[in-house]
């Protein structure tokens, strides 16, 4: 499109699902119990580990993290998400509204805790691998304060690249039509509807991305590569298994959320905007939040027991001693 036909965008409309009124009413009501779950589920999580002597450890420290994380992320979406919803149901508009800096700011949010959350996995990828190939070093190699630096180089990465990637797509030129079709402000679906040149703004997202997601994802497998030869070693079969239980949560929030976010980003071309990738979009923005905590606590006992402590059904500081629950 030539450039005397671009236009200087001022708001974008985002399309959400399209469907019913009625059909609105009930999302709303399906992603309102999500994000309240989330919240809750979270906040539990983030006291117990604060309140909790037994949970003043290095695992726990960076369940915590994730926790405040994964409460802004969906903050960051859902609210937006449900004022649509109840437009729609209402019958008051097609699309909801964004202000083109309110888009920007919300897709750095979004970004930002996106690739905080890939270092802070590698992170705690890195502490399981210390717990079990180096046990006796591990109070010193993950003291407190490496734990803290860990965290915060997981946020400070995360915020530093997103910076550069939002940089590049604001300064894009935007014409013809300008309704996302999304739910939220996704950098894709920002990119199809430049109608210059954003050949660069797309190198340079992918170059990140794959700087953000690789180099960490290749973290995380080497660690639990390491992990895997010091479990087959062990000779009792209760051994492995112990061993075993206290990397399973992680690699299973690792597995769900590296599918959802390679499937969506690492192409270097804007992907189409189609009905399935919201699907998908829904997976790792709502529902991965959702399950991630149940997935590190129902089988954690020393957890569930700080919890209840920590809502007055017991000591508020739990026993030092510690049950291995399948952290």
């Amino acid at each position: 499109m030539k450039a005397e036909n671009a236009t200087h965008v001022t708001e974008f409309f985002l399309l959400g699902f399209p469907t019913g009124p009625r059909l609105q009413l009930l999302l709303f009501a399906v992603f309102l119990g999500a994000y309240l779950l989330v919240l809750v589920e979270n906040l539990l999580i983030i006291l117990a580990v604060w309140a909790s002597v037994s949970l003043h450890k290095p695992m726990y420290y960076f369940l915590a993290s994730l926790s405040f994380l994964e409460t802004w992320y969906v903050t960051n979406i859902v609210p937006e998400m449900l004022d649509n919803f109840l437009l729609r149901w209402q019958r008051q508009a097609q699309q909801q509204r964004i202000s083109f800096v309110g888009c920007m700011v919300q897709l750095y949010i979004f970004s930002s805790l996106a690739c905080s959350e890939c270092v802070l996995l590698a992170a705690m990828a890195y502490d399981r691998h210390v717990a079990i190939r180096h046990p006796l070093r591990y109070p010193v190699l993950m003291s407190p304060r490496a734990c803290g630096r860990l965290v915060v180089f997981s946020f400070t990465s995360g915020f530093a690249v997103s910076a550069v990637k939002v940089y590049f797509i604001a300064n894009a030129t935007f014409c013809g039509s300008n309704v996302l079709n999304h739910f939220f402000c996704d950098i894709s679906p920002i990119l199809k509807l430049a109608c210059t040149d954003f050949s660069t703004a797309e190198r340079v997202d992918f170059v990140l991305a794959l700087a953000v997601l690789v180099l960490p994802l290749a973290a995380t497998v080497l660690s639990y590569g390491s992990i895997a030869s010091a479990v087959v070693r062990i000779p009792s079969a209760s051994g492995r298994r112990k061993s075993f239980s206290t990397c399973a949560s992680h690699l299973s929030v690792v597995t769900v959320f590296y599918t959802a976010i390679i499937f969506m980003y690492v192409r270097p071309r804007a992907i189409d905007s189609r009905d399935s990738n919201k699907l998908v979009s829904a997976v790792y923005t709502i529902l991965t939040p959702v399950v991630n905590p149940l997935i590190y606590c129902l089988r954690n006992k020393e957890f569930k027991r700080a919890v209840k402590n920590s809502l007055g059904r017991g000591p508020i500081l739990a026993e030092s001693g510690s049950e291995n629950g399948g952290h």
